[in-house]
């Protein structure tokens, strides 16, 4: 049990910190050109965390830990890890699409690309530090 929380710290940091660097530094004027219209004055951070808890538990769920357990390689693991982030970013960003006026297709574009990099990123290194712990 302590290495399955051990992987999900190490997964939430690298979560954490590679989307606050997109979001704080790279595309933080990308996403106020597109949605400034419609974003609020301040985070709700409590939908934030809660997303943020759920997208990582679904790393593990369905990409990590299953690597690990069946003794995936890397590019399965990666592929996985690239179907997860594509699925759940597009989820959003197309469900948006259809039902929000001048919602920017654009925006869904780049947005279900981050989403799919995202996921990448953060299983590599959480399979990476789990194969020291499995």
């Amino acid at each position: 049990m302590i290495n399955y929380l051990k992987l999900f710290l190490v997964t939430l940091v690298a979560f954490f910190a590679i989307d606050m660097l997109w979001l704080g530094l790279i595309a933080r004027s990308f996403y106020r050109k597109h949605l400034g219209f419609i974003m609020a004055p301040t985070t709700n951070w409590t939908a934030a965390v809660i997303f943020y808890l759920l997208f990582i538990l679904g790393i593990l769920v369905f990409v990590v830990v299953p690597g690990l357990q069946q003794e995936q390689s890397l590019q399965t693991v990666l592929i996985r890890a690239a179907l997860y982030g594509l699925i759940t970013y597009a989820t959003y960003d197309l469900t948006n699409l259809a039902t929000l006026k001048d919602w920017p297709v654009f925006l869904s574009i780049v947005d279900i690309g981050w989403g799919t990099v995202l996921s990448l990123l953060v299983s590599y290194i959480s399979f990476s530090a789990g194969k020291l712990w499995f």
